[in-house]
């Protein structure tokens, strides 16, 4: 299993990394756990133990291995985030619509009104955001097709 596809695997790792990302790459395991629960929608004392548990005993030393990251005295830090990885986070937040999808739809609907209104500006305005919406794609399958 490729680095990338280790962290993919799992919405903890992968809210590790993120908040890693929002706290300047440092922070305190406390922190963590409580920003996890309350990702996961349950912050009683019993799901952030649980939590706690997990990451100390399967993620965090997981990553180390992986040299992503460096857990030392209750202190998490980020060393490196594999590239597919940030472009994959970038791309597919969980529930959420893909860029590709929203270029495609505003292509789409760019040149219907284009068509509608006999306006070429719209009508290359609407090509370009289409071309956009395949060059994401490819990028999205491209990565995809690596961690499989």
């Amino acid at each position: 299993m490729t680095t990338t596809a280790m962290i993919l695997g799992n919405d903890r790792r992968m809210l590790i990394i993120e908040f890693l990302r929002k706290s300047n790459g440092k922070a305190d395991l406390r922190d963590l756990v409580e920003y996890i629960a309350k990702k996961e929608g349950n912050t009683d004392r019993k799901h952030r133990k649980s939590v706690y548990v997990s990451l100390m005993q399967t993620h965090i030393p997981k990553m180390e291995r992986e040299g992503i990251i460096e857990f030392s005295h209750g202190t998490i830090k980020l060393i490196q985030i594999p590239e597919n990885v940030d472009v994959y986070m970038e791309i597919v937040n969980k529930n959420d619509i893909r860029w590709a999808s929203v270029y495609t739809m505003l292509a789409l609907g760019s040149a219907g009104m284009s068509y509608y209104v006999k306006s070429w500006v719209g009508f290359v305005i609407s090509t370009v955001f289409l071309v956009v919406s395949v060059i994401q794609r490819v990028k999205e399958r491209r990565i995809v097709k690596r961690e499989k």
